[in-house]
C-alpha cells in the first residue's frame, strides 16, 4: 500500500462523517476544508521524510564511491555482480537450489539502489562544475 492512500484512508472515515453531521452546508464545507488541510499537512511531512531518507542515503552511496579504499567503493558493484551472476545461474537452472523470493526482491533493491546513486553522483558532477 502506498503511504499516501493510507492517509487518505485514516482521514476517510472522518471526511463521511463531516458529510454526516447535521448542520448547515456552509459549515460542512468549512469543517472539510479544515480536515483536508490536516490531511495535506500530514501528506507533507511523509513527503518531506520520503525525501530526506533519499537524499541520505545517496550521500552513503555518493561517499562510497567517491572513497580513495578500493574496498570502500568497489563492495556495492562486487555484491551486485554477485547477485546478478546468481539470478543468471538460477535461471540457466545452474544453482543446486532455486534463489529464494528474498534474494530477488534484495537483488532487485540493490540495482535500483546503485542505479540511482550512481545517477546522483553524475548529476551532482554536472551541477557542480
Amino acid at each position: 500500500m502506498v503511504i499516501s492512500e493510507l492517509i487518505a484512508g485514516i482521514f476517510k472515515p472522518a471526511a463521511k462523517l463531516v458529510d454526516e453531521l447535521h448542520t448547515s452546508d456552509e459549515e460542512r464545507l468549512v469543517a472539510k476544508g479544515h480536515l483536508l488541510d490536516v490531511q495535506a499537512a500530514a501528506m507533507q511531512k511523509v513527503f518531506d521524510y520520503e525525501r530526506a531518507s533519499l537524499e541520505g542515503q545517496h550521500s552513503i552511496v555518493a561517499s562510497e564511491a567517491q572513497s580513495n579504499h578500493w574496498l570502500v567503493s568497489a563492495w556495492r558493484p562486487i555484491t551486485m555482480l554477485t547477485f546478478l551472476t546468481l539470478a543468471v545461474g538460477d535461471s540457466l537452472g545452474l544453482l543446486a537450489s532455486p534463489l529464494r523470493d528474498e534474494a530477488w526482491m534484495l537483488l532487485q533493491l540493490g540495482i535500483g539502489g546503485y542505479v540511482v546513486g550512481r545517477s546522483g553522483e553524475k548529476i551532482a558532477k554536472v551541477m557542480k562544475g
